[in-house]
């Protein structure tokens, strides 16, 4: 217990610093870093033909931002198909099929990385470094760059006047400049001290192919094993703190090349949280909401602490298997011996609390109350959750919480000074209800039709993993119960429709919120105010989310999970 004590405190100590560093890039003007960074990013405007100096609406802030998706995702569809006949593939490789293809660019586009694929063996080093780890950069910069926006627009001190762009509309910031930014001054950075750690660990960092091996048990069966390497250091770590969590090998972090040592392990999981932790501190730091800031990290942390115990807990239980024995220990199936059940249960909860989806054990192997924890995380998805994407979707519970507390004291819903109508609260509806609209009616149409499901449990374990299967593509996270044969057809495009929608429609729905708050006037905030920076209103906020989650999902956690534990005891 003293290692899970040590990564929270060590994650936490080092977000505060790398939050302030965010909001300096951020706050306008050349920014922290822009000595160094600025002749490169204006050299980036040049080059693809932006001006970063013109204030956009959140219409267009939202087109450009998916204009650059659009035209990512037909590229790298493009080059997963093609990868067979293309250069940089010493293995021999031949091209995805096109729902595969489609799937997987898809996934990658959205920071999901959900794998119907196994990397080492389906994909060439072109697709992977140019392709795969192109999205892995800029796809949660441009999560962070919507963030920045929003918290910008939505949050800033009233008496700031609001710019406004070239139509005269509210304007919410420069895309091109945001995303940019994210990309030059805290990806890329951050990444590269992540590789160099993993790379002096031993993880691969070569172009070489696949190298040869004489097994040492001679009764192995084989005379020599082919052992698939490359630039494995640069993925893993963007994949880390990036919120990617697609690994270059099937099984992930799990294998050894991907994460040999106990400090490739630490720094592994300090990476998961980082970003999405900084972001909360950089929200005070940006806006001077700094009490509203410590008081979002204290719900997160209390939510994350909260099942992540339940976690360790259920498994370093007894694997129910092995009921009976003389000696009975923690469930150890389908984990590393060397990390153990409770590195393996911490990392499994805290991927499933951001959208990293990267493993370090079978998820599907996990106990059911342990199985059933990365579900709760991801149907939650804002404890710390995706880089920006977690905390606009946190600042959608608590818009709803504004309006709800505002109504139980009998004022009319106001947020920072600004009143809450009903076109913002018809956005903030259609932002939170999509999500068990998409993952339930998927999940109900797969199961009631078994040629579809393609799961390797017939009983109550089958329906988690069917339900796991979607909740894990909407909230962008990308992991999975691995018992479930998924890459069909079926699979890929209906992963594929939920991947896009939970990806892009709880970030353009609160930016247009954003900007309608925005345009309103503001009325002094007083004593008679809604303090939204109050450890009550945190509160508020926690409760809300947890009614929202239990609400929309006990049904499902009841027929899978829980009743799989009422069945093994009895």
């Amino acid at each position: 217990m003293n290692e899970v004590i040590i990564i929270y405190a060590v994650t936490l100590l080092l977000a505060w610093p790398l939050g302030k560093y965010i909001a300096g890039v951020f706050k306008g003007g050349t920014g922290t870093g822009g000595t160094i960074f600025l002749p490169l990013e204006t050299g980036l405007y040049r080059l693809f033909g932006v001006d970063p100096s013109q204030p956009m609406s959140w219409q267009g802030y939202g087109k450009a931002l998916l204009k650059l998706h659009l035209v990512l995702v037909l590229i790298v569809f493009g080059l997963l198909m093609a990868q067979g006949a293309l250069f940089l593939n010493p293995d021999g490789i031949d091209g995805m099929s096109w729902d595969l293809a489609l799937h997987t660019a898809v996934s990658f586009l959205t920071n999901t990385n959900q794998q119907h694929y196994s990397g080492q063996a389906q994909l060439s080093y072109l697709a992977h470094t140019f392709g795969i780890v192109t999205l892995q950069v800029v796809t949660p910069a441009a999560g962070m760059a919507a963030l920045i926006s929003i918290v910008r627009t939505l949050l800033s001190r009233s008496d700031k006047k609001p710019q406004t762009s070239s139509d005269g509309t509210i304007s919410v910031g420069n895309f091109y400049e945001d995303i940019t930014r994210a990309i030059v001054r805290v990806m890329l950075p951050v990444a590269t001290v992540i590789a160099l750690i993993l790379a002096s660990q031993g993880v691969p960092n070569t172009y070489e192919g696949a190298q040869t091996a004489t097994p040492l048990d001679q009764t192995a069966g084989m005379a020599v094993q082919n052992i698939p390497i490359g630039p494995v250091a640069p993925m893993v770590a963007i994949k880390q703190v990036g919120t990617n969590g697609g690994g270059w090998y099937g099984p992930n972090s799990s294998v050894p090349l991907e994460n040999p040592t106990p400090l490739s392990n630490f720094v592994e999981t300090v990476s998961i949280v980082l970003i999405p932790a900084a972001l909360v501190f950089a929200l005070g730091f940006l806006t001077g909401r700094r009490r509203l800031a410590l008081v979002v990290m204290g719900v997160m942390v209390l939510m994350s602490v909260s099942l992540t115990s339940v976690a360790i807990w259920s498994e370093n239980q007894p694997n129910a298997a092995f009921a009976g024995l003389t000696v009975e220990g923690a469930n150890l199936e389908g984990k590393e011996v060397r990390f153990g059940a409770t590195a393996t249960a911490l990392w499994g909860s805290w991927t499933t609390q951001t959208s990293n989806g990267s493993v370090n054990g079978m998820h599907d192997s996990f106990n059911p109350i342990g199985g059933m924890i990365p579900m709760v995380d991801m149907f939650i998805n804002v404890t710390f959750g995706g880089i920006g994407v977690g905390l606009i979707g946190y600042l959608l519970f608590l818009l709803l919480a504004a309006f709800l507390g505002s109504l139980m004291i009998g004022r009319a819903p106001e947020i920072a000074g600004k009143t809450l109508e009903a076109r913002e609260m018809k956005l903030v509806c259609i932002a939170l209800l999509i999500q068990p609209l998409l993952i339930l009616g998927f999940s109900a149409i797969t199961v009631a039709f078994p040629a579809l499901t393609g799961n390797s449990n017939p009983g109550f374990h089958g329906i988690s993993q069917v339900i796991y299967e979607y909740t894990s593509a909407f909230a962008n996270n990308g992991s999975g119960f691995e018992g479930l044969g998924d890459d069909t057809v079926w699979w890929n495009v209906t992963c594929a429709v939920n991947l896009a929608l939970g990806r892009f429609i709880p970030i353009l729905a609160p930016l247009a919120i954003a900007a309608s708050l925005a345009a309103k006037r503001s009325a002094p905030e007083g004593r008679g105010s809604l303090g939204i920076d109050t450890a009550t209103f945190g509160l508020m906020t926690l409760a809300v989310i947890v009614m929202f989650t239990l609400l929309s999902f006990m049904p499902v956690l009841i027929l899978g999970p829980i009743a799989e534990t009422l069945a093994l005891m009895s």
